[in-house]
């Protein structure tokens, strides 16, 4: 027996919040459809939005944080990445003041992404070096 059904959600290509139904059979990722009744973007889709499911099964993506340990990228758990990514960020800051760091967002990101990470660097790094590629 064949399972199918859709789960909504918000693609997520752009901040611009297109509604979008992805289509689901027997339990894996098959295909989009564009959300009717969505504001935002009224049924339609654009080539971004279209292919959006591809990357999930995708057999080149990563479902791991890689570190490089003796100069070889291997799978690590997230507390280990995370622990390394802010001992790293931390000890940057200490040595070379927090305006040697930039942040650089996206318009891939919504906009909560955006705000979070302008709130991160600003608020937990200490800097106002943050722009949109947007803007550039």
């Amino acid at each position: 027996m064949i399972n199918y059904h859709t789960v909504y959600t918000t693609c997520p290509y752009c901040g611009t919040g297109c509604g979008m139904l992805l289509e689901v059979m027997n339990g894996r990722l098959v295909g989009v459809l564009p959300c009717k009744t969505n504001s935002i973007n009224q049924g339609k889709l654009c080539i971004k939005g279209w292919s959006a499911h591809e990357f999930v099964h995708s057999p080149e993506r990563l479902k791991k944080p890689l570190l490089r340990k003796d100069g070889r990228l291997e799978e690590v758990e997230w507390d280990e990445a995370l622990s390394f990514i802010a001992s790293k960020l931390k000890a940057i800051t200490q040595t070379h003041g927090p305006d040697s760091f930039a942040a650089l967002s996206s318009a891939k990101c919504t906009n909560e992404e955006n705000y979070l990470l302008q709130k991160f660097t600003r608020a937990v790094i200490g800097t106002n070096n943050i722009d949109h590629c947007a803007r550039l």
